[in-house]
C-alpha cells in the first residue's frame, strides 16, 4: 500500500509541474485577433507623415493682409521736396488754413466712431476744384498726430498730379500695379515722414477705365488698407468720366470738393446724386475767402442731398 501511495503522490507531483507549462504553451499559441488601426495608434498620436495635411484658410494661405513693417522694408524711400505753395502747414501759409484741415480731420474721426471708415475717396464735380490740394493737406494734418499712418493713392489715371505737392516721383505707381507689372511694395513710396506713404499715378496708359475695372484696385485696398490708419484716394472729377464711381465701390466713403463761387449749384446737385448710394459723408468748400469763412470748410452731405431731394 505504501508503494501505491508513493506512486500516486509522485504522479500527482509530475502532473502539477507539466500542467502550467501546457497552459503557458496554449496561451502563447492561441491566435489573437488583429487590432484595428485605432488600437495601434489613436488619431491624436498619428505621426505627421501619416496625418492628412491641414487645411489652411485661403486668406491666410495667400497672405491677404500686408504688414506696415514689411511694406516699409521693401518700398522705395525717395527724398521728397514738399511744395510750400501746396502745403498749408508750411511757413508763410495762413494758420487759419491749417486749422480748417484740423477741423476736417476731427470731423472724420467723429464719423469713424459711428461707422467703419478707413478708405476715403476724394473727388469733385468737374476739374480744377482743388481735390488734390485737399487730399494732400488732409493727409498732412493726420500724420501730424502721433503714430498715425496715412496712404495717399493717386487714382486720377488721366491727369495724375498728387505726387507734385509732395515732390515725389510719378512712377512706378498705380497703373503699373493695375497692369500686373509691379506688386504692392514696389509701387508704395515713403518720403521724409515714414508715416506718410504715396502710391503715385504711375506710367501713362490709354485705358484707365478698363484698368480700374479689372479688380486689382480692390485687391490693393484689401491687402494694404489695414496697415494704415487712413487711406485717401484722389480720383478724377465724377461728371466728365465714370472712374470715380468705379473707385467708390472699393472705398468706405466719398468726400466731394466744391470750389467756392465757381461751381454752379446744378452741377453740385448732379455730382451728389451720383454718390447717393455710395456713402457720401460730406462736402469740402474749397478756396473760401477769409471774409466768407463760416468756421469750417466742411459741410454735411445732407445739406446738399436735402436740396436735391426735398421731402
Amino acid at each position: 500500500m505504501s508503494r501505491i501511495h508513493d506512486a500516486l503522490k509522485k504522479a500527482e507531483q509530475e502532473r502539477n509541474t507539466v500542467e502550467p507549462a501546457r497552459v503557458e504553451s496554449q496561451a502563447i499559441s492561441t491566435p489573437v485577433a488583429e487590432p484595428t488601426w485605432n488600437e495601434i495608434a489613436p488619431a491624436a498620436s498619428i505621426p505627421e507623415t501619416l496625418a492628412p495635411p491641414a487645411i489652411v484658410p485661403p486668406s491666410i494661405a495667400s497672405d491677404t493682409y500686408l504688414r506696415f513693417e514689411d511694406l516699409m522694408a521693401r518700398c522705395a524711400h525717395p527724398h521728397w521736396q514738399l511744395d510750400p505753395n501746396m502745403n498749408v502747414f508750411s511757413v508763410g501759409y495762413s494758420s487759419r488754413s491749417a486749422e480748417q484741415f484740423r477741423t476736417l480731420r476731427s470731423r472724420l474721426y467723429q464719423l469713424r466712431s459711428n461707422q467703419p471708415l478707413r478708405t476715403i475717396l476724394i473727388t469733385s464735380a468737374v476739374a480744377a476744384e482743388g481735390k488734390t490740394f485737399v487730399a494732400s493737406n488732409l493727409a498732412q494734418s493726420i500724420v501730424r498726430q502721433p503714430d498715425r499712418r496715412v496712404l495717399l493713392i493717386d487714382a486720377d489715371l488721366r491727369c495724375a498730379r498728387l505726387h507734385m505737392p509732395l515732390g515725389a516721383p510719378i512712377s512706378p505707381g498705380l497703373t503699373d500695379y493695375l497692369c500686373g507689372e509691379k506688386d504692392e511694395a514696389a509701387v508704395i513710396q515713403s518720403g521724409n515722414d515714414s508715416n506718410l506713404c504715396l502710391i503715385a499715378g504711375g506710367s501713362e496708359v490709354t485705358n484707365p477705365s478698363e484698368l480700374l475695372l479689372n479688380g486689382r484696385f480692390s485687391t490693393l485696398i484689401n491687402r494694404v488698407g489695414s496697415a494704415f490708419d487712413w487711406v485717401i484716394v484722389d480720383s478724377p472729377p465724377c461728371l466728365p468720366v465714370a472712374d470715380s464711381t468705379i473707385l467708390a465701390e472699393a472705398c468706405d466713403a466719398v468726400l466731394l470738393v466744391i470750389r467756392a463761387g465757381v461751381t454752379p449749384s446744378d452741377i453740385v446737385r448732379r455730382a451728389v446724386q451720383d454718390f447717393q448710394s455710395r456713402n457720401m459723408i460730406g462736402v469740402v468748400l474749397n478756396a473760401v475767402e477769409n471774409a466768407q469763412m463760416y468756421g469750417s470748410y466742411y459741410y454735411p452731405a445732407d445739406k446738399y442731398l436735402g436740396e436735391t431731394n426735398p421731402s
